[in-house]
């Protein structure tokens, strides 16, 4: 294994325990009404790598589940990151 895959695998398990935490931080503060975190911020934390695990934390704890920048949002960035990962395994993707 390359040391740029063990990097990666490093570093999306962080972005993965950060996005996680962050959605089950922000669900507490919403129930005690306390200064939340930015949707913007949840939404950067997704892009970043954090989607998947956000999504499913989100499903879990029924957080934000009616809200259709997460619920929409969150598959693409998901998507996105799928196609990035498909293009690092398999190199570019000749499409024309």
């Amino acid at each position: 294994m390359s040391l740029f895959s063990k990097l990666l695998i490093i570093y999306l398990a962080v972005i993965s325990l950060v996005a996680i935490v962050m959605t089950i931080a922000d669900k507490a503060k919403a129930k005690r009404d306390a200064w939340r975190i930015p949707e913007a911020t949840l939404m950067l934390v997704g892009l970043f790598g954090g989607a998947l695990p956000m999504y499913v934390t989100m499903k879990t704890i029924r957080h934000k589940t009616k809200h259709k920048k997460f619920m929409i949002g969150l598959p693409l960035e998901i998507a996105l990151h799928a196609v990035i990962a498909c293009v690092l395994i398999f190199g570019e993707l000749n499409i024309l």
